[in-house]
Order: C-alpha cells, then sequence, then structure tokens
C-alpha cells in the first residue's frame, strides 16, 4: 500500500474509532451489565480491523491517538491514563496473539478485551493506591468473554465485507 493511501486509511479508521468510541458513551450498557465502567469496547472493533490491514506500528499510532484525542474530547488526564494502559496493553496482546495460529479472530479480541480491563485495573490501582482494586477483576474479566466476543464478530464483518469487494486481500472467517 503505496504512503498516501495508508496516511488516508489510518486517518478514516482514527476518525472511526473516535467516533465509536464517543457513540459509545450514550449506549446504556449498565442496564444490562449493572458494573462500573463497563463498555462494549466499539473502539476496538477498528483496532482489530487495522491489526488485519496495517503494520503495527500504523495501528499503535491509530490506537495511541484515540486514546489523546478521546481524552482531549472529553476524558481527562485521568481518562487518558485508564485509555492508554488498556489500550496499549490490549494491542500489545492482540499484535502478538496474532501471530499464534490457534487464536482465532475471536480469540484474539477476547484476549485483547481482557487485556484491556487487566490494564485498567492496574491504572485504577495507580490512581487509587490500593490493590483492593483488584477485587472487580474477575467480574471485568467474566464480561470480556462477552464483550470480546462481540467485537471479535463485528471486525470479522467488516473484514469480510472489505474482502468481499476486493478491497483487502481475502480474509478467511475465523473458525
Amino acid at each position: 500500500m503505496k504512503g498516501t493511501k495508508k496516511l488516508a486509511l489510518c486517518a478514516i479508521l482514527l476518525a472511526l474509532a473516535l467516533a465509536l468510541s464517543y457513540t459509545e458513551r450514550f449506549l446504556p450498557l449498565q442496564l444490562l451489565i449493572p458494573l462500573p465502567g463497563v463498555k462494549l469496547g466499539l473502539a476496538n472493533i477498528v483496532t482489530l480491523v487495522a491489526i488485519w490491514l496495517l503494520p503495527a506500528g500504523e495501528t499503535l499510532a491509530i490506537v495511541a491517538l484515540r486514546c489523546f484525542m478521546g481524552a482531549i474530547f472529553g476524558g481527562g488526564i485521568s481518562g487518558l491514563l485508564f485509555s492508554l494502559t488498556g489500550g496499549l496493553l490490549s494491542l500489545g496482546i492482540m499484535l502478538l496473539s496474532r501471530r499464534l495460529p490457534c487464536f482465532s479472530l475471536y480469540g484474539i479480541s477476547i484476549l485483547g478485551a481482557a487485556a484491556h480491563n487487566i490494564g485498567q485495573i492496574l491504572a485504577a490501582m495507580l490512581l487509587m493506591q490500593t490493590v483492593y482494586i483488584g477485587a472487580y477483576l474477575p467480574y471485568l474479566l467474566l464480561v470480556s468473554l462477552f464483550t470480546g466476543f462481540a467485537t471479535g464478530a463485528a471486525a470479522g464483518g467488516v473484514l469480510r465485507i472489505l474482502s468481499s469487494h476486493s478491497l483487502i486481500g481475502r480474509f478467511s472467517p475465523p473458525s
């Protein structure tokens, strides 16, 4: 992919990730899952698509810029800390697991969701200066099974559509 096309794709994916992240604030997920801070992680759909379409450096730039811009648009400095720790740990785990043939897109997404929650708990422990917040982690990990599966399914759908329109190379659906 040439430089201009890659830059345009990165800009589109960043804008989409920001829009999904912002939109997610208005979804009343706490009505279904009464746990504070639980989100679907819709921006992770974009991260998964970027992992399949772009080199790791460009994907890292998209995640980092989304975190910083999201903080500017309403997350504040503590929101930036939570977003960066969760987002970067999640991206690292997803990039590593992408290289292993035993993980499908769904497995990679679930691992990313779990890593994101671990990163956010670590940020909370740092901010609140207590390890007791770690007791909340098992509940978040359980939820990450469902949210990771949902974002993995959505990313798989996007990749299949892009593949069917010859916008990317052939994408094999996850097993």
